[in-house]
């Protein structure tokens, strides 16, 4: 089940961007080229980066600008860097402390008045908790935290949210920070 990131993040074109956890996103989503926007991607599995890297430069080399194999809280960019950040599909998979971190390195690496997009899960929709149980069965915990836990993390890092959205299952924020 995807986010709609895009309906919440228009980036114009030349801007830069960062994708966390970014999957196959430059292959599958046409927006990217639509946007006419910088790449950069980062992810945690060798596949994902080594599929990227020789198909993306395939599908547009000026936008494609590689990808990084890190956890999203590792940020090995310049301070400042990224005009937006986004990071779908993964949230549920970490701790509230552990997206602490990774909120932190975002702040670091947006340019003034930079955004960053995430969805987290929303454990009040309606199919939340059978979703959560056949991830379990398939090996993967999964973390229902309350939107108030994450509202008062987003409060204790800075970010406050300029627009949300809410899902069949994941509820996207996109927050800017001071």
């Amino acid at each position: 089940i995807a986010s709609p990131f895009w309906e919440l993040m228009k980036p114009k074109k030349k801007e830069t961007c960062l994708d966390l956890g970014c999957g196959l996103s430059f292959l599958i989503y046409p927006c990217w080229r639509e946007w006419d926007a910088f790449f950069y991607g980062q992810d945690v599995s060798v596949f994902i980066r080594d599929t990227l890297t020789a198909r993306g430069p395939q599908l547009n080399s000026k936008l494609f600008k590689g990808v990084k194999l890190a956890p999203a809280h590792l940020l090995d960019y310049e301070d400042v860097q990224f005009d937006w950040a986004i990071a779908t599909g993964f949230s549920c998979y970490y701790s509230l402390n552990y997206w602490e971190n990774v909120l932190t390195s975002v702040k670091k690496v947006l340019k003034p008045g930079g955004s960053f997009v995430f969805d987290v899960l929303n454990p009040d929709a309606e199919m939340a908790e059978n979703w959560a149980i056949l991830e379990m069965y398939l090996g993967a915990e999964v973390f229902l935290h309350s939107l108030n836990d994450w509202q008062a993390l987003l409060k204790t890092v800075q970010g406050k949210v300029v627009k949300q959205q809410e899902g069949a299952l994941f509820h996207l924020y996109r927050i800017k920070f001071p």
